[in-house]
């Protein structure tokens, strides 16, 4: 993982590239991470939104699903029972909106946290 510095969080360029390709005007990119599991390519959080590349589509399509902050209802850490209470030694995230609730399977417990405290930052 690329720490922040004088840039944003990233693990791979080439999902950085896609996601800096389309902000919006001014919009800052705080981290993008990759994903592990069926569904999900990676999350992008940024000033402005929360973005998943979903995967899930029939007929193998992929969407940028776009989740201002305003319309996320909560986010919350997943967990199993074989983690005993630790919540973030957990690498799933959890982020629902009112229509769906998005699961993000990080690679690492350290960037799940990371991601988990931006978006709560912007919540409350």
């Amino acid at each position: 993982m690329n720490l922040p510095g004088p840039g944003p969080a990233f693990d791979r360029q080439d999902q950085l590239d896609q996601v800096e390709s389309g902000l919006l005007e001014g919009e800052q990119v705080y981290a993008v991470f990759d994903a592990k599991g069926k569904g999900t390519g990676f999350i992008a959080l940024t000033d402005r939104r929360v973005i998943v590349q979903d995967k899930s589509f029939l007929g193998g399509r992929t969407a940028l699903v776009s989740m201002p902050y305003g319309r996320i209802t909560s986010v919350a850490v997943l967990s199993d029972a074989s983690v005993a209470g630790r919540f973030f030694e957990s690498s799933v995230l959890g982020v629902a909106t009112s229509d769906r609730q998005h699961e993000i399977e990080f690679r690492g417990a350290d960037k799940a946290r990371y991601a988990h405290d931006l978006i709560l930052a912007r919540l409350v």
